[in-house]
Formats: C-alpha cells, structure tokens, sequence
C-alpha cells in the first residue's frame, strides 16, 4: 500500500450555497490591490484603508505574568479590562456598566457583531441596516440565515419605522456612521429605541468611532437605556487608541443577553489573546493618554479636507466624524466599482466603492484619511474631481489594464521564484 486513494469515487464536494455566493469584502479586496502594487514597488495614495495611524508606543511586556498568558484566560475577558471599558464609559460616555455582567471581550468587534447576531436571531428573522451599510452587516446576517433589509441613505430616523415588518429582530446602527460620518442624536436614538423595544426589536449600536466627533457631543445608547434592555453595543481599541491588529473589542448588554453572548463565545472563540488582555489592561490609561490627542488630531484633519473638497467642487454625503468622507462620483458614467478600478489603475490612488455599502449608495466612493498626508490627499482629491467630470470610458479597455496589471505580477512571482 503506498497510501494513495485508489479507485475512490469522488462525488462533488459541495459548499454553503451562501458562502460561495458570498462576495469577498471590497474594502480588503481593494488593499490587497494596494498591497500588490506596492510588492511591484508603485506607490499608491491609499485612501482606503479603515483605520488611521497612530503613533503608539510598546509598553514593558517584561512586568506582566507572561507564564500565566500562555493560557486561557475568562471567556467574559479579564475582569480588570472589564473593569478598565466600564469606566472609560463612565468617564467619557456618561453611561454606568457593569463590568461584571453587562461586559464581554472577545478576539475583535466584528466577530462580537456576529456572534451577537447568533445568540439574538433565527433564520428567517429579518435586520435592518441604515445605509451606507458597513459591509460585513449583511454578510454575517446571511450566514446565520437572517435576511438584511435597507434603509436608503437618504431616508431620515423618522421614516425609519416604515421599513419595519412584522419579522423585524434586529435595527444596527454604526454611529458614528462609517462611512458617511453621520452622528445619530439622543433624540434620534431615543426615538429608534422605544420603535423597536416595544416591537421586540434589538438595537445593535456600533460605536467604535465615537472618538471621531468634531461637533458637539456623542451619546451612546448605553447612557440612554441605563437597564441596557434590548440593546447590545459594540465597541473596541482597534479605532479609538489605534490598535485593529491585535482583534480586541467588547459588548454592553443586558447580563441576561451576554450570558447567552457568553455561550458562544466559549464555543467559537474561547478568549481573546491573554497576553493582550493582560498588557492592554495594565497599560490602558497610558495608550488612550497618547492616542485620544491623536484622535482628536485626525477630526481637525477631517475638517481641514472637508475645507478642500469644497474648494475642489466634491461633493459628498452630510456627517461630521470618523475619518471617511462618503464622496459623490457626479457624472462619471459606470459604477463606483469602475470608478474605484480606473482611479486605482490610471492615478494610482485606492478608495473604496460605495456600492459596498448598500444599493441607494453606488453613486459614492469611501475616501479615508487616516493613513496619508495632508499634501498628498489634497493632490488625489483633484484627480478624483476631475474623474467625476467624465462622460465616457472604455470598459473593455478597463478590464484589459487589469488583466495586464495581473499578468505582470504573476510575471514578478516567477521572476523572484
């Protein structure tokens, strides 16, 4: 016998219908574009990426219980980070949080988002998602069997209620919203909440940019429903204090959901990396010292570049956080898929379309400004207005740019292999 599986019939191995159906995220899709440029050594304005820079200092590994971090950890996440996000809450949000019950940390908030979809809804139940929609909402909807359902971007809080139906389980809002920068007012908030609690209709709040507001305060739902009563908010360090690569992120709950939240998270996840737990709740007043004065750097920035794109002539969607501009295409005659192609591939210079984030919103493209200088946004903002005055373009001719584009790279593959 030489171990090889002679004579097996081999049948079709089938896959989930909807993972196979699933398109990959566009926004990653893009930076992968970005990251293959630069491995072909071009240089690319990369106006993409969800996340700006900070300048963060390593700690002192040295003075934690590196032996104890080889371990699992709570699967609820250390109580002393439990303890450090309850009062970062209280401190800066005005909102009392358990830390002991109404708190769970898990390995990113976009695993929590999903998991809080499982332990929430059945297949069938149906999600409400305001656009421009961040585009792993819909895709981990999907893949537990619930059924998104939009709300077009130019529809106000008030209008909100008529796009309800009786399967309705589930309203998420990213506030502030990525991408459009829009802050939803206590008011609003208010209002969505007692729509939905007395349907019994979870509210999921994204807050992970509420360090990103230029006017006037942000309110957290969790100030607003002190009981925390049907809703769940998501938030972690990866925006706010400049840390997407080490995945941790948190929920706010009622303790009757995070203990359902609790169950799967022991079964998909177990725990957050111990040792980064362990570092970050040590250090958790000097990172946010050094990175909330550089929040605060990125919202005057934004204003500086809402200052040029009106000088330029771009328009874009009304919103005054985060460090993404939701900027219109005007006349430009394909998609913003073909917008973000041709500008990528003639400019070298990386946006995300809108028509990730939505249907009503396929006419925009998401500008971030985190990662580049003020010099070389202010440069790609004009070659972007100027796209936008086009009338016609090739896409044949698209296509065949990317197709070379491709073959080059496979070409520097085999040259370095």
């Amino acid at each position: 016998m030489n171990g090889r599986a002679v004579g097996v019939k081999k049948p079709e191995l089938r896959l989930n219908p909807v993972v196979s159906e699933m398109p990959e995220a566009v926004s990653i899709f893009v930076n992968q574009m970005v990251y293959d440029y630069r491995k072909a050594g071009e240089d690319v304005v990369t106006l993409s990426l969800g996340e700006a820079f900070f300048d963060v200092p390593l700690f002192d590994f040295n003075s934690l219980d590196v032996e104890k971090s080889f371990h699992y950890s709570e699967s609820r996440g250390l109580l002393g980070l439990r303890r450090r996000f309850a009062d970062y809450y209280a401190d800066r949000l005005n909102a009392t949080v358990d830390a002991e019950s109404e708190v769970l940390i898990s390995a990113g908030s976009k695993s929590i988002i999903f998991m809080a979809m499982l332990a929430a809804l059945s297949p069938g139940d149906e999600v409400l998602i305001p656009e421009p929609a961040w585009l792993s909402y819909p895709e981990q909807a999907r893949l537990i069997g619930a059924v998104p359902r939009f709300i077009p971007h130019d529809k106000e809080t008030s209008a909100f209620v008529e796009y309800i139906t009786a399967r309705t389980r589930m309203l998420i809002l990213c506030n502030p919203n990525n991408p459009a920068g829009r802050i939803f007012s206590a008011s609003e908030l208010l209002d969505l909440y007692r729509i939905c609690r007395e349907r019994g209709i979870y509210v999921m709040v994204d807050e992970a940019y509420s360090e990103f507001v230029t006017d006037g305060p942000f309110t957290s739902m969790a100030s607003l429903v002190p009981d925390k009563d049907g809703i769940i908010v998501i938030n972690s360090i990866s925006k706010s204090m400049g840390m997407s690569g080490w995945r941790i992120g948190y929920a706010i709950s009622h303790k009757s959901f995070i203990s359902q939240l609790l169950k799967v998270n022991q079964h998909i996840v177990t725990c957050a990396p111990t040792i980064l737990l362990m570092y970050c709740e040590k250090y958790f007043s000097n990172i946010l010292s050094l990175t909330l004065p550089q929040a605060r750097l990125v919202t005057e920035k934004r204003d500086l570049v809402r200052d040029i794109m009106d000088k330029v002539g771009l328009r874009y969607l009304r919103g005054s956080a985060t460090f993404y501009f939701f900027v219109s295409i005007g006349n430009f005659p394909g998609s913003s898929s073909e917008f973000a192609l041709s500008l990528l591939l003639n400019k070298k210079i990386a946006v995300v379309p809108g028509s990730a984030y939505g249907e009503s919103t396929d006419r925009f493209v998401r500008v971030s400004i985190g990662t580049e200088s003020i010099e070389r946004i202010t440069a790609a903002l004009s070659d972007i207005f100027e796209l936008t005055k086009v009338n016609t373009f090739d896409r044949d001719q698209l296509a065949e740019q990317r197709l070379r584009f491709r073959d080059r790279l496979a070409a520097d593959e085999l040259s370095l292999n």
